[in-house]
């Protein structure tokens, strides 16, 4: 706790101090970002500092596993959801990106998890089962080249595929799809290497390729 009201006091007297007209102007007149992130709980992804984005800048969901659930209007709790809806209906956000990233805790869990196998936890396996799709679309993958027994590899086939599940499972929002159909709103796919600090976008051929890290 030390360390954080260090930080804090930091941040106070350098970066507050530094921004502090632009800070009031966003508490004042409301936030106008155009770009939702929807990323994974993990402490070793921090998009605010892999993007080097501003406050203002990014409506920001972090969850297990960057998991995206598929519309469902009940009387559960819908935390993503939730936020997709008011980032969607209400700042009109006209960008959302799915940022999946490697050695993904929640992934690796999906993936050692056995399917049909009684649930451990009072959440998490519930959650991650909404990712099944990914594990099983990861393994025919690896089958098909004979690397099905390499757990490395399979968790990185579907910590991608995960992102893609994800995109498809936006789509059966009404009001996503809507906008995007419309051209007022559009989906990405990206996925950050933690590895070796490099980042990775879905392409028209929904494969993901390498960002340069210096523009041309």
């Amino acid at each position: 706790m030390d360390q954080l009201i260090a930080g804090y006091r930091r941040f106070r007297a350098g970066y507050y101090e530094q921004n502090k007209e632009t800070l009031e102007r966003l508490a004042l007149r409301g936030q106008r970002p155009t770009k939702m992130i929807i990323g994974c709980s993990d402490a070793r992804v921090d998009p605010a500092i892999n993007f080097d984005t501003a406050p203002g800048d990014v409506f920001m969901v972090r969850n297990v596993a960057n998991v995206v659930p598929p519309y469902a209007p009940d009387d559960d709790h819908h935390g993503t959801s939730a936020a997709l809806e008011f980032a969607v209906k209400g700042l009109e956000i006209p960008n959302i990106i799915i940022l999946g990233h490697a050695k993904c805790g929640g992934i690796g869990a999906l993936v050692d998890a056995e399917p049909g196998a009684e649930r451990k936890t009072d959440f998490l396996d519930l959650w991650m089962s909404v990712a099944r799709p990914a594990r099983r679309a990861a393994f025919a993958k690896a089958e098909a080249v004979n690397m099905a027994h390499d757990r490395d590899h399979v968790c990185r086939l579907c910590e991608r595929e995960n992102v893609r599940v994800g995109l498809a499972n936006l789509r059966t929002f009404p009001w996503i799809a809507e906008r995007e159909k419309s051209g007022a709103l559009a989906l990405h796919g990206w996925y950050f290497d933690i590895t070796k600090g490099e980042l990775y976008r879905l392409n028209a051929l929904d494969e993901f390729e390498l960002v340069p890290p210096r523009g041309e």
